[in-house]
């Protein structure tokens, strides 16, 4: 009988799976190592149709379609946007290349998925804005994936009902030549106390180095100090946020790992663990279980990246925008990265 259920539960699981198919045309503009890595192996887990992937060279374009037979490729925008069966294009290109890619998929009223940054100045933020709400383009979402990351979720929503106190957010690693720190990385981690906290405004802002910077912000509810640097090593990177409320302290790592330590009661102020020796207690909200290899236990699940692509493949499929990173939501991210570059650069 228990073998009966778990097979039946096995099939059911499967079978759900397989019947999650979609009705619209798909393209991929970008064929860059975060794309292959992070975004192409959701859609292909996902089963999503992608008609067409766009490049610049023509060469690289005839190498797609030898690696993938299925696929168009081609290095004309204007193909893909003149194609009434593509809904939604997705964008992982060159960072400089990405306001003006943008800018053609809203005029065409296709759905887009552009990762960050969509563009480079808050100027051209609102232009996408405004280019959203004239042509009408149903879904216009911003790759921050680590809004989506199931560690961040649970600790939205812990958030809400925890009197909040203070933060402390590291992100440290190596140098980083290739591009701009604040727009290319740094934009993940004020995304997020972003996401978290609301709006924040900076009290306090120094360049302690080359493309690192110690931030004072507050926020309505909570003041944060954060670190955020490429003066360390990408051997050994950290990424830490400890978020101090007056239950506990809620302790994220890498978004692999979410715990709560609650604090110890008092008596008549005096803490109690002054008094009597208590052991530590320590709650587990979200661990990466690096031992079985499910898609929940993928570093491509627990970082962000198959929620965020699977919630634009619906919100397309169904016609609405997704909230979670509708263009429109980055701008209070952009202020702050303006600020900082108003300062400094």
């Amino acid at each position: 009988m228990i073998q009966q259920l778990i097979d039946r539960y096995k099939r059911f699981r499967t079978e759900r799976f397989l019947a999650q198919t979609y009705q619209y045309s798909y393209a991929f503009v970008g064929m860059g190592q975060h794309s292959l890595t992070n975004l192409y192996p959701v859609l292909h887990y996902l089963g999503v149709p992608l008609k067409y992937i766009c490049v610049t060279s023509e060469r690289k374009a005839q190498l797609i379609e030898r690696k993938f037979p299925h696929v168009k490729a081609t290095t004309s925008l204007d193909m893909i946007l003149n194609d009434d069966e593509v809904k939604g294009v997705l964008v992982s290109a060159s960072p400089s290349a990405h306001f003006s890619i943008a800018s053609q998929i809203l005029r065409s009223g296709k759905s887009q998925f552009i990762e960050k940054p969509p563009c480079q100045t808050l100027q051209e933020l609102d232009a996408l804005i405004d280019k959203q709400r004239l042509y009408g383009s149903p879904v216009a979402m911003v790759g921050l994936q680590k809004r989506y990351a199931p560690a961040v979720q649970i600790l939205w929503k812990r958030l809400r009902n925890e009197h909040l106190v203070s933060y402390d957010l590291h992100y440290l690693t190596g140098n980083y030549p290739e591009g701009n720190a604040l727009l290319d990385l740094y934009i993940h981690l004020l995304d997020l106390v972003t996401y978290l906290f609301s709006k924040p405004e900076i009290i306090a802002c120094q360049q302690v180095a080359p493309a690192s910077y110690i931030l004072m912000l507050s926020h309505p509810h909570i003041v944060g100090t954060l670190e955020l640097s490429t003066a360390y090593t990408w051997t050994s990177a950290e990424e830490s946020l400890k978020v101090c409320t007056s239950k506990g302290i809620y302790r994220l790592s890498q978004m692999e790992e979410l715990t709560f330590e609650p604090k110890p009661s008092t008596i008549f102020g005096v803490p109690y663990e002054k008094i009597h020796n208590q052991n530590k207690t320590v709650e587990y909200l979200y661990a990466r279980n690096n031992f079985t290899p499910t898609l929940s236990n993928n570093q491509i699940y627990s970082q962000g990246y198959y929620s965020e692509i699977q919630s634009f493949i619906t919100s397309v499929e169904h016609g609405h925008s997704s909230a979670l990173t509708d263009i429109a939501t980055v701008k209070p991210t952009y202020e702050v990265i303006m600020s900082i570059i108003d300062r400094f650069l």
